[in-house]
């Protein structure tokens, strides 16, 4: 998910020409044709005007203090040490820097009320943006993204453990450690490639992927896109033996709204089935990079996929509106489709990506059974 730190960035590299032709003709004509984007726009041109003038002001300021320093300075040279009383000035004032001086002494409070208004202005500017990075946590409004924390549920199930134990005289067995977070991932190419949210890996120092049978496997990731909430991981462990031919393919288009649509996830230890519709064509605020889906989900579904009735993959599970009941985005897998595109080009890339759909025909219940041998919880450790 783009934050507006990211939209400020790129706004600012559009107007000092750093972006490639390419971009730049990109965001010229998304900002002609996508009100949400041209409003961001004008937001970063408003702060940055702002900010403009408020350095303007700072400067011109910075001047008139050192003016008005000198001024007194000269001042003082014509009065006594002794007695203050006043002598014959030893420099001549000029007319201009009398007036210069009146007009100072008069308007002295006027600007610096002024320039008080502008750092006001700027100060409720920046409290706006990090209004808007704080939908990116759980709160009674606004987005949060659903990665869940691992470690707390454990020790609530240690606890209940340790009291069972306790009553049957049975010594509890060391446990494995659970990881800070989790979330959901899904298998990308039979060869070990898996796809999760960004913000589910952000902050790892190692990753571990466990499947639906226990199986165990160490992760890294290979390649992020923050923007669009996607992250690429791949298995570097020994004994792993690849996936095998995967049921489902990946959809290049958009899908259509109003169809019907279903996710797996690990929102819990045991993957969990969850269905409704596509909604609309845009996630949260009209980001045109998600989808918006009637589908309930929890934290520690991010990074889940997001199927249509054909078993085409066409998202990836995100986050989730808090004032809004089952709005749930999840990121478009034409995205998903781009970054893979790039990182088959480079050298060493990607393995081949699924393009049979086995799923197609099947009834719900075959299209789950075959899926959720390729849907991972994605544990976390920091």
């Amino acid at each position: 998910m783009k934050t507006e730190a990211d939209y400020y960035e790129l706004f600012e590299a559009y107007q000092r020409g750093e972006l490639p032709e390419p971009s730049r003709a990109e965001l010229a004509a998304r900002l002609a044709a996508d009100p949400v984007m041209a409003r961001r726009y004008a937001d970063f041109d408003s702060l940055s005007k702002s900010l403009q003038a408020y350095g303007q002001r700072r400067t011109l300021r910075g001047k008139l203090t050192a003016l008005q320093a000198e001024l007194d300075a000269e001042t003082q040279q014509g009065t006594t040490q002794d007695t203050g009383v006043p002598t014959m000035p030893t420099l001549y004032i000029s007319p201009v820097e009398r007036r210069l001086r009146e007009f100072w002494g008069s308007h002295r409070a006027t600007i610096a009320v002024a320039a008080s208004v502008a750092v006001l202005a700027v100060f409720a500017t920046l409290l706006g943006i990090e209004w808007w990075r704080a939908v990116q946590k759980p709160s009674s409004y606004g987005y949060t993204v659903l990665r869940r924390e691992m470690d707390r549920i454990k020790r609530n199930q240690r606890a209940i453990n340790r009291t069972l134990n306790q009553i049957d005289g049975v010594k509890s067995p060391e446990e494995l450690n659970p990881g800070k977070f989790g979330g959901t991932g899904f298998a990308l190419t039979a060869d070990g490639y898996l796809v999760t949210s960004y913000h589910v890996i952000q902050g790892a120092d190692s990753l571990l992927i466990e499947s639906r049978d226990r199986q165990r496997f160490r992760a890294e990731p290979v390649f992020s896109d923050v923007a669009h909430d996607l992250a690429i991981l791949r298995i570097n462990d020994k004994d792993f033996k690849g996936f095998g031919r995967l049921p489902y393919s990946f959809k290049r288009g958009s899908a259509d709204l109003g169809e019907r649509v279903y996710t797996l996830g690990y929102p819990r230890e045991d993957v969990v089935f969850g269905e409704g519709s596509l909604s609309a064509r845009s996630g949260f605020e009209g980001d045109t990079a998600f989808y918006q889906i009637s589908i309930p989900v929890n934290p520690g579904n991010s990074g889940g996929p997001l199927l249509d009735d054909r078993g085409n993959l066409i998202g990836v599970i995100s986050g989730r509106q808090m004032d809004v009941q089952s709005a749930a985005f999840a990121t478009k897998s034409s995205y998903l489709m781009r970054l893979v595109d790039s990182l088959s080009a480079t050298p060493g890339g990607l393995g081949t990506i699924s393009r049979n759909n086995q799923l197609t025909g099947s009834s719900r219940a075959q299209q789950v059974r075959k899926l959720q041998d390729f849907v991972f919880v994605v544990k976390v450790y920091e």
